[in-house]
């Protein structure tokens, strides 16, 4: 067991900071895409925003405690140290602070209802139930190797779309191809962080796409989601979607490509690296994607 940090340092481990970029990735790419539809609105956008944070929060926390209660978090775990597993965090107090997390974005997500209706409340609700399902409940579809096609619809369509259609009150085909590069992107944090854990995913029966297809799979898994995300700019700008300028994200294939040796070489506690620098890369691509988009 490592050293108990203070209460509050304890919290923001079990937040995962780190995470963060592919919550907020997808939010720019939809804004971006409403401003250049003359369709930005400054209010909605930032609460797109805010509850896409406290979303993976709360994902996160949830994660914690319920792979904590399924015995998924053993001493031989090599990705960052679980509050709840290490006695940092009570069940109890973690229950609350899911319950409180999920609650401010629910607070959030009601202002977007009462202005754009019940796709809003749909999308929302469903986002609440897949971070619990995700190690939670009676069919913990992480434990199933579903992960990576929710984490692909829930952060690639779900919120590029959501954080556009609340802003514009519509989605066009522009906004749903651009959310396709997105979910690829995330899908390989994901990607990294099951390929980590295998051995001790596989102690625990947690049956992630790695554990049951293994490294070569996952490589290639990686590989093509960058190439999907590359690929997709470069057809929407053929096909005269959206301009030349949206191959900005393009600038970032060096680290795409960088990222993908790194994973084919690292091992055990060195993938951590490239997790961080895999969602950094989303963010950074999210950026440029967003700036290119508004070029016409």
């Amino acid at each position: 067991m490592q050293n108990r940090p203070s209460k509050l340092s304890a919290w923001i481990l079990a937040a995962r900071p780190r995470t963060l970029p592919a919550a907020a990735a997808p939010v720019l790419v939809g804004t971006g895409l409403a401003l250049r539809a003359g369709q930005f609105d400054a209010i909605n956008a930032a609460a797109a925003f805010f509850i896409a944070i406290l979303l993976q929060i709360g994902a996160n926390l949830a994660n914690d405690l319920f792979d904590h209660e399924r015995g998924t978090d053993t001493p031989d775990r090599l990705g960052p140290a679980r509050a709840t597993s290490q006695g940092w965090i009570s069940p109890g107090e973690m229950r609350l602070g899911i319950g409180l997390v999920f609650g401010l974005a629910a607070l959030l997500g009601l202002v977007l209802y009462l202005d754009k209706g019940w796709p809003v409340l749909a999308i929302g609700l469903a986002a609440i139930l897949a971070a619990l399902a995700y190690t939670g409940g009676p069919f913990p579809y992480g434990y199933h190797a579903l992960g990576d096609v929710f984490v692909f619809v829930f952060f690639g369509l779900a919120a590029v779309a959501g954080t556009y259609f609340v802003q514009a009150g519509e989605v066009t085909l522009v906004v749903w191809l651009a959310s396709i590069p997105m979910g690829l992107l995330i899908v390989n944090i994901l990607v990294v962080n099951n390929l980590r854990d295998i051995p001790t995913d596989t102690a625990a029966k947690k049956r992630t796409l790695a554990v049951l297809l293994g490294q070569r799979a996952m490589e290639i898994e990686y590989l093509l989601c960058l190439f999907g995300a590359y690929l997709v700019p470069l057809l929407m700008v053929v096909s005269g979607l959206l301009s030349t300028w949206v191959l900005l994200t393009w600038l970032t294939l060096p680290q795409g490509w960088f990222l993908y040796r790194l994973l084919q070489k690292a091992q055990g506690t060195a993938l951590n690296v490239a997790l961080a620098y895999t969602a950094q890369l989303s963010l950074v691509y999210a950026a440029l994607f967003a700036a290119g988009s508004l070029f016409k």
